[in-house]
């Protein structure tokens, strides 16, 4: 490969460095060295300098320039929950469902996004290892916008659900290239809380969503239906997102993977130079790891697959935790209101419970920022999944409105608290060259058991009732426990090339 040249502002080397070499700091962190042994050493250099940020006001924009990016994402997703007590009461969906398939059952709505997540994680996702982590970024919220405003001007359930599907592939895709995105730019120190955080601020348009639809889906404002405006007030908050994520640069470490040295060391550069402006000192040293398996690495570049030997474990173990996962996240968070329901509570205030429910979104992955980068990533999962389990059988035994609201604001704490575990946790077991295909594939099984959930909560509130409910989802995070607790490998405090490489 060419050589490297220094991006603009850092001071000429005239000494070519080998690939062991890194900037020491009273030389300027900055600066980029002309020379390498090979590709490899690019990345690792390119880490080194990453990994050695300090959690400064630079790094945390970027971070929250990420998170706004995904959050209306997020608002689409769960449009599900907040607007199915409307898409009832208009006659167009039936809250229960009849049969498995009943495609004029919530459930066919419910199950329509994760189909359309299904195929824009599995069949999408990948495109952001090809083209950038960048381009998909941007492109994927297009695609939603544009599906979420033509499924609002439908009344059929059939073209509801087929647009609905559409969405969740934009939708699909973007997640996938987010938390690829996060995990590329982070320093491994502050990958937890980084996650923590973008979560946070992705999630507080759960509360906003909850707010709008106890607002509006009972009522016509202008003879048009409550559930539309909500989907509407989403649309137009997106485009200006869009405007903003047009400014955000691309992952150094997938340049480096393609070959673009010059542009990864560019965006580096310019953030260390805003990173030593903001704090007022230089950077420390960069250490970069020595190879320690040259051969390895050249086989695992050409086994370029999540199913080669040193990562079929991890992908099965994250296709079972996923498949489990979502059966019991998306079983409570797309069913609060109409689970309220069933319980005897009106519509009107089983979305006002389900606002003050939705409240903890946010809260919990800030309360975790306090834990997230001391305790090992595994047992956060654990430990989260088994509270997920209690707190279900409880909230099923109850009747009360505040012990109701009390168990739902607990089990949405624990379950954020997974999300965003898990979310750090899966992106930093592959290496960067696979790493949205690997997210998208162990994705994908979240994306087929909530699609099947979503007829299956409805076959189980019929027949069983809200305690079958919750006995499904106990099962589930049950399953997970075990899957993480007994197969996953440790990744707190490692560098990206340390876990995956």
């Amino acid at each position: 490969m060419q050589s490297s040249t220094p991006v603009a502002g850092a001071r000429d080397v005239h000494d070519a460095r080998t690939a062991a070499d890194v900037p020491r700091a009273s030389e300027g962190a900055h600066e980029v060295p002309r020379a390498y042994a090979a590709p490899e050493a690019h990345a690792r250099q390119i880490s080194a300098r990453l990994d050695r940020l300090p959690p400064s006001a630079p790094v945390w924009l970027l971070i929250g320039a990420l998170a706004l990016g995904g959050w209306f994402e997020i608002y689409d997703m769960f449009l599900t929950a907040y607007i199915g007590p409307g898409l009832v009461k208009a006659g167009i969906f039936t809250k229960t469902t009849a049969s498995l398939f009943d495609l004029g059952g919530l459930g066919a709505f419910v199950a329509a996004l994760f189909l359309g997540l299904f195929i824009g994680t599995i069949g999408v996702a990948f495109i952001a290892d090809r083209l950038g982590r960048r381009r998909v970024f941007v492109g994927a919220l297009l695609c939603y916008t544009f599906a979420a405003v033509m499924m609002s001007l439908q009344d059929a359930p059939g073209w509801i659900v087929f647009w609905r599907v559409i969405a969740g592939v934009g939708v699909g895709a973007e997640l996938v290239t987010i938390d690829a995105y996060v995990s590329e730019f982070v320093p491994a120190r502050l990958r937890g809380r980084a996650f923590a955080f973008v979560q946070a601020i992705q999630y507080t348009s759960i509360p906003t969503i909850a707010f709008l639809s106890w607002q509006l889906v009972p009522i016509a404002p202008f003879g048009q239906d409550g559930w539309r405006w909500v989907v509407w007030i989403g649309c137009s908050g997106a485009v200006f997102v869009w405007l903003i994520r047009l400014g955000l640069p691309e992952s150094p470490r997938w340049l480096i993977q393609h070959g673009r040295v010059a542009e990864a060391e560019a965006i580096v550069a310019r953030l260390e130079k805003r990173i030593e402006r903001a704090t007022g000192k230089p950077l420390p040293v960069a250490r970069v790891e020595p190879v320690k398996n040259v051969a390895h690495a050249t086989v695992s570049a050409e086994n370029d697959s999540p199913w080669n030997a040193r990562y079929r474990r991890r992908t099965i173990m994250l296709l079972v935790f996923n498949f489990f996962q979502s059966i019991g996240y998306y079983g409570f968070a797309s069913w609060v209101p109409t689970l309220l329901a069933e319980k005897g509570v009106t519509l009107t205030h089983s979305l006002w419970y389900s606002f003050l429910i939705a409240i903890a979104s946010p809260l919990g992955p800030l309360l975790s920022m306090l834990i997230a980068d001391r305790v090992e990533r595994k047992w956060l999962i654990v430990g989260a999944s088994a509270a997920m389990a209690v707190l279900g059988i409880v909230f099923a035994q109850q009747r009360e409105p505040m012990l109701l609201v009390a168990m739902g604001l607990l089990m949405t704490l624990a379950g954020n608290c997974m999300t965003f575990s898990y979310r750090t946790y899966q992106a930093e077991l592959f290496p960067t060259r696979m790493r949205a295909r690997a997210i998208g594939l162990v994705y994908s099984a979240s994306r087929i058991s909530a699609m099947l959930s979503g007829f299956l909560i409805g076959f189980f509130l019929r027949h069983l009732g809200v305690p079958g409910v919750f006995a499904l989802i106990a099962g589930s995070m049950f399953v997970v426990m075990l899957t993480i607790g007994l197969f996953g490998p440790r990744s707190r405090g490692l560098s990206l090339e340390q876990i995956s490489g």
